[in-house]
């Protein structure tokens, strides 16, 4: 395997930090209504950081799967979008500093990476490691916002219900990550944001701010949301003015609302300790309807009259 120390640079002059909680949120897995992406924006808009570790793009990166945005003017190339991969030193809104693990998720050499990250936070103490993102689930957006919550000790969890029993899906860089961490004894809690099916194309402000929700509960940081909240209520209301022009949308909403209070109280009335999403329990997205995806793919998120 790779020398992991290969794979990133470290900045010589580190700050002392004091048991620092790392956010990890990894570009090119599923993220469904942009969760991740418009948490990690608001990071990058709304507060300052540093960069403290820079890894190394060009071993990890497959360039011919995912090209860089390069800009052409005239008879020139003018810029060019350099992917960066790194951790970044951030202060949530009362000064409290925390880690960011962000860019692109590795193309290869995953076990090399998550050595890498994993050297980085003993060197940088981090107690407590966090993972966010949002997938698409047979849920109504007229619902609060729910999650399906893991971690490396299931005390860390152990207020969340369990959503789904057993299940295999395809892997991920954040996951391996999660998953090594565990096995060498350090705490990371994961949260995979549930986001309606039919709306996981677009960018769903509310499940950015169940995100951030969850980040709070588990690390006590306290992340900027204004703009996330004011952007959930525009889009919210922008919903529920498309979805009101559609007796035929009202109608699949509301069968998919009663299909899933009806498990919600299968599983409160056996105390719990049933799955609420098993194989065939719930609709996917292709049995919600074609008219259902048409009608929000065709909506247009400039109009709000």
């Amino acid at each position: 395997m790779r020398d992991p120390a290969d794979l990133y640079e470290l900045r010589t002059d580190l700050p002392e930090l004091t048991d620092p909680v790392m956010l990890v949120s990894l570009d090119g897995f599923i993220d469904a209504g942009g969760a991740a992406k418009q948490v990690v924006t608001r990071l990058f808009e709304d507060t300052e950081y540093e960069r403290l570790a820079t890894f190394d793009v060009d071993t990890l990166i497959d360039f011919r799967s995912r090209r860089p945005v390069m800009d052409f003017a005239d008879k020139s190339w003018v810029s060019y979008d350099d992917p960066t991969l790194g951790v970044y030193l951030m202060r949530d809104v009362e000064e409290a500093p925390f880690l960011l693990l962000h860019g692109p998720e590795p193309d290869r050499d995953w076990e090399a990476f998550v050595r890498a990250v994993q050297d980085i936070g003993e060197k940088l103490s981090v107690r407590l490691s966090v993972g966010f993102h949002g997938v698409p689930m047979a849920v109504p957006h007229t619902r609060p916002s729910t999650v399906t919550a893991h971690s490396t000790r299931t005390e860390l969890v152990e207020e969340h219900t369990s959503w789904m029993g057993k299940i295999q899906v395809p892997g991920s860089a954040a996951a391996l990550l999660e998953y090594r961490m565990g096995q060498s004894g350090k705490d990371f809690v994961g949260y995979a944001v549930h986001v309606p099916s039919y709306l996981a194309q677009s960018e769903y402000p509310r499940a950015a701010l169940k995100a951030v929700e969850c980040v709070t509960e588990a690390t006590g940081l306290q992340l900027p949301t204004q703009v996330l909240r004011e952007e959930a209520e525009r889009t919210d209301a922008e919903i529920e003015r498309q979805v009101a022009d559609s007796e035929e949308i009202q109608r699949v909403v509301h069968d998919l609302e009663e299909q899933y209070d009806e498990y919600l109280a299968a599983r409160d009335n056996l105390n719990g300790d049933a799955e609420l999403y098993t194989e065939g329990s719930l609709p996917t997205a292709d049995e919600l309807g074609a008219v259902f995806e048409q009608f929000l793919a065709d909506r247009d998120p400039g109009d709000e009259s």
